[in-house]
């Protein structure tokens, strides 16, 4: 997918997580104020590993820069496919690579598992990630917990 840079196209995609860039994935920070909206990558990483059959994680590149992360994933308790992480790395918020990230995530879903709705938690107070899911079409679903509140897009 690219996105605009003034007169600069930036290709922005999803790519595996291997060995070679592994390190990269673990650096990616958010800033100490949403530290408390995300997983750090390693946690995320390691229910991953736990849920492998079920679980897709990809970092996010813009051109050849890693910016971020994601993992979508199969919820089978609730037959739910999710958004389960999107971050963006505190270097690189604000520059229209997590709209990209969570298109391309809604586009790995449709193409792979042929979804006809998605499903997200977002923490209360976040409401970047909100009004961003919100601009995809994400509804609140009147579920909620302590800290969260579950979001479902219908395609």
């Amino acid at each position: 997918m690219n996105i605009q840079k003034g007169a600069l196209k930036i290709m922005v995609e999803l790519r595996e997580i291997t060995k070679d860039n592994l390190e990269d994935v673990l650096s990616l920070k958010v800033s100490v104020t949403q530290s408390n909206f995300v997983s750090t990558t390693a946690h995320s990483l390691a229910q991953a590993y736990v849920y492998r059959k079920t679980a897709y994680p990809f970092a996010i590149y813009a051109g050849d820069t890693m910016v971020g992360f994601i993992m979508l994933g199969y919820y089978e308790v609730k037959n739910q496919y999710t958004l389960w992480k999107l971050l963006i790395d505190k270097r690189y918020q604000n520059k229209g690579y997590g709209k990209a990230a969570l298109q391309l995530g809604i586009n790995y879903l449709v193409s792979h598992f042929k979804v006809k709705e998605i499903f997200t938690g977002v923490r209360l107070e976040n409401n970047v990630a909100k009004n961003l899911y919100q601009s995809f079409g994400f509804k609140e679903t009147g579920y909620y917990n302590e800290s969260q509140v579950e979001m479902k897009l219908d395609l």
